[in-house]
């Protein structure tokens, strides 16, 4: 019966190490640039100017549909 125990200790532990692994690195990795995936793609980067030039389009379209 303890073995049962043993077994399902050793599961319990590797689940809370995998979970706890998943949000270290997801919080304090230092290797990843910006977001929680980790890809280093364009979510991590925020491109100001091309945000600027959508939202002075939608006022521009907004105005012209008045």
């Amino acid at each position: 019966m303890w073995i049962q125990y043993l077994i399902i200790a050793l599961l319990f532990a590797g689940a809370a190490f995998y979970v706890g692994r998943i949000f270290w690195r997801a919080f304090f990795a230092k290797d990843q640039a910006g977001c929680a995936k980790g890809c280093g793609g364009a979510c991590s980067v925020i491109d100001v100017d091309r945000l600027q030039r959508t939202i002075e389009l939608a006022a521009a379209r907004e105005t012209a549909g008045r």
